[in-house]
């Protein structure tokens, strides 16, 4: 489910509290690591049930407007397309997703005023509006429906933020990742009429590429920062952002362990992921530090790539 990217992050995040929390344990630190990548399934299985109860809700509105005295038009005569939706149906049956849910604790009984809320903003769009009034009625429908949905309801809600970060301080920088799985996936569900239940990792290499990557930057992390201070004459060790470090001792430690990954794609990784987690500065210190170095290696032999095209800058 994860990318390789989103790997790094994670590995980033893990060396970065390791270095700077005083962590004693390797072993915790890997446990770490796994539990924030399982966690992203997590998120995905969280917000994919939303679907069911933002159709509880709908569902609960027709049945309080029939039961009216004098219901209006609309509301003796309710269109039930949203509430027939064959997507959330399918998720509603699916004993997997059930399970799975239900042991994870995802379900969104507690936070009912936000589902509510998201209900009354979806039903205000045009999306929504267009689908109510189509002629028409099929599974496809019913997961572009979706599909809008988590478009447009979720990515920069400053409620669903605080829930997130309630439930799981790990899950705020992955939502946006997650909302585009959720999406891709239901092209998937489209094809197949069935929920995708994705692994943790894409691949089983992935796991392994996370704990070596993670092991050997922790390893060799004292040496690599000493090799950035002997390149760096006016600069001593202490004067690194701890951010800078960490992405540096990622992108050797990568370099150096990982034969297969052009040593292009590894400092470009590490170059956009500073954008995000370090300084205004740091993209283009960490570009020149970690071509320098990962260049001296090369020249070394400590780095040998396989494959044509790999050492490319």
């Amino acid at each position: 489910m994860i990318s390789r990217r989103l790997i790094r992050i994670k590995a980033f995040k893990t060396l970065f509290a390791y270095e700077n929390s005083g962590c004693e344990s390797v072993g915790i630190a890997e446990q770490n690591l796994i539990e924030s990548c399982d966690k992203v399934k997590d998120l995905y299985y969280f917000m994919l049930n939303i679907s069911s109860s933002l159709v509880d809700v709908a569902s609960e509105r027709i049945s309080v407007g029939m039961k009216k005295f004098h219901p209006t038009q609309q509301e003796a005569n309710p269109n039930l397309k949203f509430v027939n939706n064959k997507f959330a149906g399918l998720l509603a049956s699916d004993p997997e997703f059930g399970r799975y849910c239900q042991k994870h604790g995802l379900g969104w009984g507690e936070y009912d005023a936000f589902v509510r809320r998201v209900f009354s903003s979806m039903i205000t769009k045009d999306y929504y509006k267009n689908y109510m009034a189509s002629g028409t009625s099929s599974f496809e429908e019913d997961c572009n429906l979706f599909s809008c949905v988590f478009q447009d309801e979720f990515e920069d809600n400053e409620e669903l933020a605080s829930i997130l970060e309630d439930m799981s301080i790990l899950w705020i920088d992955d939502l946006a990742y997650v909302l585009n799985v959720i999406i891709a996936n239901m092209d998937i569900t489209i094809r197949r009429k069935k929920i995708v239940h994705p692994a943790t990792f894409l691949k089983e290499e992935d796991k392994d590429f996370a704990i070596r990557l993670l092991d050997e930057s922790i390893m060799r992390y004292d040496e690599y920062i000493d090799l950035v201070s002997a390149n760096l004459p006016n600069w001593k060790s202490e004067r690194l952002v701890p951010a800078d470090a960490a992405l540096i001792v990622l992108g050797l430690a990568e370099a150096v362990t990982f034969p297969t990954i052009p040593v292009k794609a590894t400092i470009n990784e590490y170059v956009e992921i500073s954008k995000y987690y370090s300084t205004p500065n740091s993209r283009i210190f960490v570009n020149g530090v970690l071509d320098k170095l990962i260049q001296e290696k090369v020249a070394s032999g400590e780095i040998r790539k396989q494959g044509r095209g790999l050492l490319e800058n």
